[in-house]
């Protein structure tokens, strides 16, 4: 009654590692994604990460594959021992060292896929982090830019109040710079 429980009980954890492959890849793909928005020496950064993330995760896949496709061979033949055509004893002890062997390095690909997840959610809350910085620095900036320019407007609108202008108007700038190139004139013909 167990021998037939175990097989599925694999089935089923394939199951959850190909799902969690694909979440994997789907977020590495998010992250790609929000990664190149970002600017050139964060981009960098990030992207290198990803590259590593990707690399790992197909190492993980090709590992899946192998596992799933040797895992099929014993499946059919725990069917096949099912069926009566062999008695569950008789499974030698090399079949069942090969499949703890499977097992534990099922397990081991697991506990790599859930450190991924980690590694992706912790450089997504260091990007989300990083965009959070920099729209509090563009709104500074912005600020900055208003207050520089309400500043520079301070003059124009005195005059409009009192009719007064407190700085010098385009034809005393003018008149100024006349007499100065006058004066460099006179002082070259010295």
């Amino acid at each position: 009654m167990s021998f037939s429980y175990e097989p599925e009980r694999k089935r089923q954890k394939f199951s959850e590692i190909k799902a969690g492959l694909d979440d994997a890849e789907s977020l590495i793909r998010k992250m790609d994604l929000e990664a190149r928005s970002l600017q050139p020496n964060v981009k960098a950064v990030l992207l290198a990460k990803l590259r590593e993330y990707k690399s790992d995760l197909n190492n993980l896949k090709s590992e899946h594959k192998r596992l799933a496709s040797a895992n099929s061979n014993q499946a059919a033949r725990d069917d096949l021992l099912e069926s009566g055509m062999a008695d569950a004893m008789s499974v030698s002890a090399n079949q069942r060292g090969r499949l703890m062997m499977s097992t534990e390095r099922l397990n081991e690909s697991s506990d790599r896929i859930k450190e991924s997840r980690r590694t992706m959610r912790e450089t997504e809350e260091l990007g989300v982090s990083i965009l959070q910085d920099l729209h509090q620095q563009r709104q500074s900036l912005l600020h900055a830019n208003d207050t520089v320019f309400l500043l520079l407007k301070v003059p124009y609108r005195h005059h409009l109040l009192t009719g007064k202008f407190e700085g010098k108007d385009e034809k005393e700038i003018n008149e100024e710079r006349r007499k100065k190139e006058q004066v460099k004139e006179i002082k070259m013909l010295f």
